[in-house]
């Protein structure tokens, strides 16, 4: 596990998402009512503002040495589902599950609290490398704020 990130990593990671955000937000859709109450349900309080931008696999930094460093973190993972950037997500053709929007709707809650890329994305990258992916406060409070599922009921249940 990588537990120093050195500033001139955390500057090409702030250049990169602030370019993925951009591009996000340029091709990517609104969110229907549905998801814009999904969105305020995770304590967004501009679910208007956020694009989806769906894709084969979210992509990777084209700097090696960044794209290294993420990897190696868990942050950019194989079989990663999706990845929130300010206002902008990215999310995998078929994982638009209520589960994973509500998780990614939470991370677009944490970047209104600190008020901008710059401000979150150091910090995120810092809990990941003290605690881990699965253990960083950031990520763990995503979790506890995704959706439930619905279970479907059987033939004939009351």
């Amino acid at each position: 596990m990588i537990r120093y990130l050195p500033p001139v990593l955390i500057e090409l990671a702030l250049s990169w998402a602030e370019k993925q955000a951009a591009l996000i937000l340029r091709d990517g859709m609104p969110l229907d009512a549905g998801k814009i109450d999904l969105a305020r349900s995770a304590g967004v309080a501009h679910p208007e503002r956020i694009r989806l931008l769906q894709v084969a696999r979210i992509p990777l930094p084209n700097d090696p040495q960044l794209t290294r460093m993420a990897t190696a973190m868990g942050f950019l993972r194989p079989g990663l589902a999706g990845l929130t950037l300010g206002y902008g997500i990215y999310l995998r053709h078929g994982y638009g599950t209520p589960r994973i929007l509500s998780h990614e709707f939470r991370h677009v809650y944490q970047y209104e609290q600190a008020g901008s890329i710059a401000a979150f994305l150091p910090e995120y990258l810092r809990q990941i490398a003290q605690y881990g992916y699965a253990n960083a406060p950031l990520e763990v409070d995503a979790r506890t704020c995704e959706a439930q599922e619905a279970v479907p009921r059987s033939p004939g249940a009351g």
